[in-house]
């Protein structure tokens, strides 16, 4: 998979775009980490058989393949900030 640093990519972006289309994902990096990948509507279709993810956010939350992992999330509780009017 080829990559491209953000700036790169929001210069060459039509080149991005084409280098999906015929040579598969391009990856976008930012401070040299993956942050996102661009991918072909051709391969978008293949993957999720759709032009856009059908169904609610709760269905998609619901099918996570996270479900039951048994991971625990917790709410961070801070007293609101004081202002003065």
């Amino acid at each position: 998979m080829a990559s491209w640093g953000v700036a790169e990519a929001k210069a060459k972006f039509s080149e991005v775009v084409e280098q999906a289309k015929t040579k598969g994902p391009q990856q976008i990096t930012k401070g040299g980490k993956p942050v996102a990948v661009v991918v072909s509507m051709e391969e978008w279709k293949a993957e999720f058989g759709t032009d856009a993810p059908k169904g609610s956010l709760a269905e998609f939350l619901l099918n996570s393949p996270l479900r039951g992992s048994g991971i625990k999330i917790g709410r961070v509780r801070l007293d609101p900030r004081h202002v003065d009017f």
